[in-house]
This record gives C-alpha cells, structure tokens and sequence, in this order.
C-alpha cells in the first residue's frame, strides 16, 4: 500500500469516528493515535481545559499506563501545554528544553524533544490543544497541516459533546418542572385537602362522633391517593435505560409503574410487534411523549382504560399510540387558549425529530396521542 493511500485511509478512519456511536474519550483516542502515527511522533496528547487551572480531558498515545501512573495526576495549565490554550497559533519547535517558554515536567515524564503543538479552534474559541513530541529529523509543515485537520475534526466531536451535555441539561430541567408540576397538582392538593378533611374531624369529635370518623376514614383514603402519586414521581425520577433496554422495554416499564401507582384506576394495556429500533434522539421523544400522554391519561382525563402500542407503521416508520377512553377535550379550543403546555410539549419534541404527531379528542369520547417517527 502506497504512503498517500495509507495516510488517507487513517485520516479517513479517524474522520468517520466523530460521527461514529463511539463515545468522546473513544473519538479523542482514534484522533491522538492517528496524529501520532502519521506525523511519526513518538508521543502525542489531546488536552481540554477546565475551568481550575488543570484539564478536564488528557487523552495520551506513546506512554505505557504504567508510566502514566508514575508520572501521577492530570497535568497543570503551565509551559507550553497553557500557551496552546492562549494562543490559536501552531507551535512547532526542535528543542522544547531550550525554549524559554518550556518549565518543567516530573521526574518520571519522558524527555521530550522536537514538539509540534496544534491549537484545537471553534469560531474564536480554543477548545483544546493536540501536542506531538519526539519525531526523529523534527517535524514538517506537512505534519502541520496533517495534525490541522485532525484537530478540526476534535473541535466538531467536543462541540459535539457540549451540545449534548446542554441538551441534557435542559431535558433534565423540563422534566424536573414537569414532575413538580404534577407534584403540585396532584400531592399538594390531596395534603391540603387532607389537613382540612382532618381539621373538620376534630371539629365534630365532640359532637358528632360518626360524622367525624366519616372524615378520619376520608383522611385515610386521601394519604392513599397522596403515598401513591409520590411513589409515581419518585419512579419517574429514576431514569429509563432507553439506551441499554431499548424503547419497548422503556415502555413497558413505565406502564407498570403506573399500573402499579394507580392500582384500581385506569386499566393499561400495552401491545407491540417488536418494531426496528430508532435512533436514540427519537427513542427519547418517542419516550417523553408517552409519558406525557399516559399522564394526562390517569390522571386528568378519568380514563378506566388506557392503551399503548408500538409498532411498525410501514417499512420506513414506527408509530406510537397512546389511546384512552376518558372524557377528552377540544384540542383546537385548548391550544387557541394556550392552555396545555402538555399539548406544547409533545409539538416541540415531535418537530426536533421531524416526527408527526397528532392528537384526536372530542368531549365525552377519549383521547388517542398518535406520534410516527422515521427509523430510517
């Protein structure tokens, strides 16, 4: 195999595992590896900052574990690893000692030598740095370029992942809002009514005991209902393994626990034919959404029956049906009012997958929540 063909084979390799299923540390791995062994390095690192003076990703290839454990903790933001996170220039040196910039390393850090440092750039921001030491005859302005494009394909992975961890993070705080909503609704309501139900009890202690044990028996049904809705939320808490158990076994756990939460309430059937497994984005708002739509289900629309499937709608899209034949509503009067961000919610998930999502209701006839998303 000829040399170009080689490089552009490993260039390529390292290229596709950005958009790979590999996770960050994997694609940096793939991408340091790769610098070091086309640019001829002995040893080669990717650093990310944080926010503490230290790194919050150092990612090597050269160096044995066992050297690295001697060597000790994640390297401090000083000498030539901190001006590559100041300055978005390439450095390229014969000798790193004889630099004045260079300050130290310890004991059991190899001696490095000839070092070619390659800022890693988004828009005017330096989000990191690749760093090659050690090529016997130094390194060429082909190395450079070479190392430029791998570290343009670390900046999209951390973008990547940055966008991810944001994404996370709002998805996290939607679905804390939406849980303590329903706390407020459902818990706070049953407690107030449950301190009153047991102030009127002790009213007629005295003089009407049946009365009052009416209200002390009222009392112990509505710290049921109140136990039981907390329960549902603190299950909610735990998060769905979509990842590892995929969207059906997602699904049907979440049927039982409201079965379970509910018990003698609305009665949940699920029914699937095992469709193709989507793309994570999509399991997770296909996800969301049934939440959403089994909630609104138990409890505000007095459903006795609730049914969800899954399935393979044609070859290229899997449906989701959440039906119940509870007391409805007009879904064109709720949303011109704006009073559903349930409603609002579901649209909003539908749409960032370009999935389509229809919602039939009519008052007195039941609710069916429809979302078909492409797997292909």
């Amino acid at each position: 195999m000829s040399d170009e063909l080689h490089v552009a084979r490993r260039l390529s390799a390292a290229v596709l595992a950005v958009s790979d299923r590999l996770t960050v540390p994997e694609v940096l791995q793939t991408i340091v590896d790769t610098a070091r062994e086309l640019a001829g390095a002995r040893y080669a690192a990717l650093g990310v900052p944080d926010e503490a003076g230290s790194f919050a990703q150092f990612v090597v290839s050269g160096v044995s574990a066992e050297v690295q454990a001697a060597i000790g903790p994640l390297p401090r933001q000083h000498g030539f690893l901190a001006v590559m996170l100041r300055d978005p220039a390439t450095q390229r040196v014969a000798d790193i000692r004889a630099d004045p910039r260079f300050h130290w390393w310890p004991a059991a850090h190899p001696v490095l030598e000839a070092f070619l440092g390659v800022p890693i750039i988004s828009g005017d921001e330096i989000l990191g740095a690749l760093y090659l030491a050690n090529k016997s005859g130094g390194f060429t302005d082909a190395d450079e370029e070479l190392v430029g494009v791998l570290a343009a394909h670390a900046a999209i992975a951390l973008t990547h992942a940055r966008l991810y961890a944001r994404n996370r993070e709002l998805t996290i705080a939607e679905e804390r809002a939406r849980i303590a909503h329903d706390l407020h609704d459902a818990v706070a309501q049953r407690l107030f009514g449950l301190r009153l139900t047991a102030q009127a009890a002790d009213v007629l202690l005295d003089r009407d005991p049946a009365a009052a044990r009416r209200h002390l028996t009222e009392v112990t049904t509505l710290a049921k209902e109140a136990t039981e809705e907390l329960q549902a939320a603190v299950q909610e808490l735990r998060p769905a393994d979509l990842a590892t158990d995929g969207l059906p076994a997602a699904l049907r756990k979440q049927v039982s626990i409201l079965d379970r939460a509910y018990n003698g309430a609305p009665h949940l059937t699920y029914g699937d034919d095992d469709p193709p497994e989507l793309p994570m984005p999509a399991r997770t708002v296909l996800f969301r959404v049934a939440q959403e739509a089994l909630h609104n289900a138990v409890r505000h629309a007095k459903a006795t029956t609730v049914r969800v499937r899954l399935q393979t709608h044609d070859p290229d899209v899997v449906r989701l049906e959440i039906a119940d034949d509870g007391q409805g509503f007009d879904v064109a009067a709720t949303l011109k009012a704006g009073r559903s961000l349930g409603l609002r919610s579901m649209r909003e998930r539908a749409c960032a997958i370009r999935a389509t999502l229809t919602v039939d209701s009519t008052p007195g006839q039941g609710t069916t929540v429809r979302l078909e998303a492409r797997h292909a």
